[in-house]
C-alpha cells in the first residue's frame, strides 16, 4: 500500500510539474499567434480580402526562417535540459553565448538576403497577380524581425532547460500587447496598410528580445555570460550542433515542404488562398496545447534522463499521454462547430467562409492522432532520440505532399486537410514502431531507456 501511494504521489507530482510547465508555454504560444491575427484580422477588416491574402501568402517564406531557428532551438532546450538535470550547470551560459553570438550574425545576413529575394520567391511560389505587390511590401518589412526572433528563441531555449517557461511568457505578453497596439496606430489610424501591419509586427519582436534578454540575465545567474566568457566555446559548439541540427534540418525540409504545398494551394485560386491560410492561423493557435505539452513532455523527460532517472521519465511520458487525449478531444469538439465563424472574423467572403468551414470538419478530426503523434515525439526528443524523430518528421512532410497531388482530383481543395490527416497517421506510427523498439533494446540489455 505505501508503495501504491508513492507511484501515485509521483503520477500526480508529474502532472502538476507538467501542468505548470507547460501553461506558460501555450499562453505564450497563444499570444505569438496574435502577430499574425491582429495582422491578419486588422488588415482583413480595414483593407479587405484582397490584402487579406496577401498577408497569408507571405506566411510560408516567413515560416522558412522561423522552423531553422525554432528547430534548432528545440535541441538547445533539450541539451539545456539534460545539463540542468545533469548537475553540469555550468556549461548553459556557454551554449548561450555561443549561439547567441552565432545566430544574431548568421540571421542578419540571411534576413537581408531574404528582403533582396522575397519577390523571386513569392513569383516562384505563383503567388496570386493581384496580390503580389502588398505580399512583397509586407515580406520586405517583416524579414527585418528575424534576427531579433533568433536572438529571443536561444534565450528562451536555455530558460525552457532550467524549467523556467513563465520569463519567455512575460516577454511574449509584453510583445503582443505593443504590437496589437501598433496595428491599430498604423494600420487602422494612418492607413498604412500591409507594411504598417509588417513594421509592427517587428517592433514588437524587437521590445519582447529586450525584454527577455534583460530580465533573464537579472533572474537567472546561469544566463550571464560577460565578455571575458569565451564567444565561441568548442564544446558548446560541438554539443549544440549535434542535438540542434537534426530537428534544425527536420524543419528546414518542413518549411520547404511548406513552400511546395503553398504553391499547390495557390493553384485553387484567391478565395482558396484566403480561406485556407486564414483557417491555418486559427489551426495554429487551436493546436498550441498539443504542440506546447510535447515540448512539455520534451523537457521534464530530457531533466529526467540528464538525472539518470529512467523511471521518472516514462511516468512524464504516460501522463503526457493522458493529458494529450483529453486535450485533443477537447480541441476537437471546440473547433468543428466554430471554424466557419472564426474565418468569418477575418473578413473573408462567403465563399472562403465556407472552404475554411469545410477544412475544420475534416482536420478536426484527426486532432487526437496528431496529438498522440506529439506526446511520442516529446518522449523520444527528451531522451535525446532527436535523429528519428527529425527523420519521422521528414518522411511524414513527403507523404503529406504526394498525397496532396495524387488525391487533388479526388477531393478538390479540400485534399489539403485529407493530405495532411494522412500525414499525420504515418507519423503516429512511425514513432510507435520506435517506441517499441525502444522498448525491446531496453528489456534485452536490462537497462533504463
Amino acid at each position: 500500500m505505501q508503495l501504491r501511494r508513492m507511484t501515485d504521489a509521483g503520477f500526480a507530482g508529474i502532472a502538476r510539474s507538467l501542468f505548470q510547465f507547460s501553461l506558460p508555454l501555450i499562453l505564450s504560444g497563444v499570444l505569438q499567434q496574435l502577430y499574425s491575427w491582429a495582422d491578419a484580422f486588422i488588415v482583413g477588416r480595414v483593407e479587405g480580402e484582397l490584402a487579406l491574402a496577401a498577408v497569408g501568402a507571405t506566411g510560408t517564406v516567413v515560416n522558412l526562417f522561423l522552423t531553422i531557428i525554432t528547430g534548432f532551438t528545440l535541441g538547445l532546450s533539450i541539451l539545456c535540459a539534460q545539463k540542468y538535470g545533469s548537475g553540469e550547470r555550468s556549461a548553459i551560459p556557454q551554449i548561450l553565448a555561443t549561439f547567441s553570438l552565432l545566430f544574431a550574425v548568421l540571421f542578419l545576413f540571411l534576413a537581408a538576403a531574404g528582403a533582396l529575394l522575397s519577390p523571386w520567391a513569392l513569383r516562384l511560389l505563383h503567388t496570386p497577380s493581384d496580390a503580389l505587390p502588398l505580399a512583397e511590401a509586407y515580406l520586405r518589412i517583416v524579414f527585418a524581425g528575424i534576427p531579433f526572433l533568433a536572438v529571443y528563441n536561444v534565450f528562451s531555449a536555455a530558460l525552457r532547460g532550467l524549467g523556467d517557461s513563465r520569463t519567455p511568457f512575460i516577454a511574449v505578453l509584453i510583445s503582443s500587447l505593443v504590437n496589437i497596439a501598433l496595428d491599430v496606430v498604423l494600420v487602422a489610424c494612418l492607413h498604412w496598410g500591409v507594411g504598417g501591419a509588417a513594421l509592427a509586427t517587428v517592433l514588437s519582436q524587437a521590445a519582447m528580445t529586450l525584454f527577455l534578454v534583460i530580465y533573464s540575465r537579472r533572474k537567472h545567474p546561469l544566463l550571464r555570460f560577460h565578455p571575458g566568457l569565451r564567444m565561441l566555446n568548442r564544446r558548446a559548439l560541438s554539443q549544440g550542433l549535434r542535438m540542434g541540427f537534426p530537428p534544425m534540418i527536420q524543419s528546414s525540409v518542413s518549411a520547404f515542404g511548406g513552400l511546395i504545398l503553398q504553391n499547390f494551394m495557390n493553384g485553387f485560386g484567391t478565395q482558396t488562398v484566403a480561406a485556407i491560410t486564414t483557417a491555418y492561423r486559427v489551426d495554429s493557435i487551436i493546436l498550441l496545447p498539443i504542440i506546447n505539452l510535447g515540448s512539455g513532455i520534451s523537457t521534464l523527460v530530457a531533466q529526467s534522463y540528464g538525472a539518470n532517472d529512467g523511471p521518472r521519465a516514462r511516468k512524464t511520458f504516460m501522463v503526457g499521454l493522458a493529458a494529450m487525449l483529453a486535450v485533443s478531444l477537447l480541441l476537437t469538439l471546440l473547433i468543428i462547430p466554430t471554424g466557419g465563424t472564426l474565418i468569418a472574423m477575418f473578413g473573408a467572403g462567403p465563399e472562403a467562409i465556407r472552404i475554411g468551414r469545410d477544412f475544420f470538419h475534416r482536420i478536426a478530426s484527426f486532432y487526437v492522432v496528431f496529438g498522440l503523434a506529439t506526446a511520442a515525439r516529446g518522449f523520444l526528443e527528451g531522451l535525446g532520440d532527436v535523429v528519428f524523430s527529425s527523420i519521422a518528421g521528414m518522411v511524414s512532410l513527403c507523404v503529406r505532399i504526394a498525397a496532396s497531388y495524387a488525391m487533388a482530383g479526388l477531393f478538390g481543395n479540400m485534399v489539403i486537410a485529407y493530405a495532411e490527416a494522412f500525414s499525420w497517421i504515418v507519423l503516429l506510427i512511425l514513432y510507435l514502431l520506435r517506441l517499441m523498439s525502444r522498448r525491446r533494446q531496453r528489456q534485452s540489455a536490462g537497462l533504463a531507456a
